[in-house]
């Protein structure tokens, strides 16, 4: 039997949802990221997989540093809509975003966001093709509230818009409740369901 691969199978990894932050030398910038893990405990270190088509890769690999927002349950889509769905190289995401500075100069957001901010140095990257891991050593980390970090799973069922269903265009028959779509119901049309004419139904 050969090998198979389901890609979904991958959604069932559990990861959780940051805001990295970062500062190009004009501004201080954050964009949205799933893939953060803890390598090792002695010394303390961390991988952080980023786009290599991302404005952050870039500024990131410069500057060898970042800070890890921990975003919690608590965070509303608009936080993920403005550092999610723009490049920081055309646009200032934090603009509106309350947030401080830690000790290495990066922005972290406020306790009603996240619930930690950990401080990374970046050590290495080893290239990936379409991304790049940076290995980091932590050079602060600090906990602000206890509320719980969203995952990508609580994003996708509790935060991110549901798409809207498409509203049909038709006709609809008041006898037995056929639905006809189009935008021009045929005079001569009879009811496949009823067998009643077009003159028993009405636009939805």
């Amino acid at each position: 039997m050969s090998e198979r691969i389901e890609a979904s199978s991958l959604f069932n990894i559990g990861y959780g949802l940051y805001a990295i932050s970062y500062n190009d030398g004009q501004r201080d910038n954050a964009f949205i990221c799933n893939s953060v893990v803890q390598l090792t405990s002695t010394p303390l270190q961390i991988a952080v997989t980023i786009n290599k088509a991302n404005y952050s890769h870039d500024v990131i690999k410069n500057t060898k540093k970042m800070n890890i927002n921990c975003l919690t349950i608590d965070t509303p889509f608009e936080i993920f809509e403005k550092l999610g769905f723009k490049s920081g190289k055309d646009h200032s995401k934090l603009d509106g975003i309350l947030y401080w500075n830690s000790s290495n100069g990066l922005a972290v957001l406020t306790a009603d966001y996240v619930n930690s901010f950990i401080s990374l140095k970046v050590n290495d990257c080893i290239d990936l093709g379409t991304h790049s891991m940076f290995i980091c050593t932590v050079t602060e980390a600090v906990n602000i509230t206890s509320v719980e970090t969203m995952s990508y799973s609580y994003y996708h069922k509790n935060v991110k818009p549901k798409p809207q269903a498409q509203k049909k265009t038709g006709y609809v028959c008041k006898i037995c409740g056929y639905v006809y779509e189009g935008d021009t119901l045929p005079e001569d049309f009879v009811c496949p369901w009823c067998k009643h004419s077009a003159e028993d139904f009405e636009k939805l």
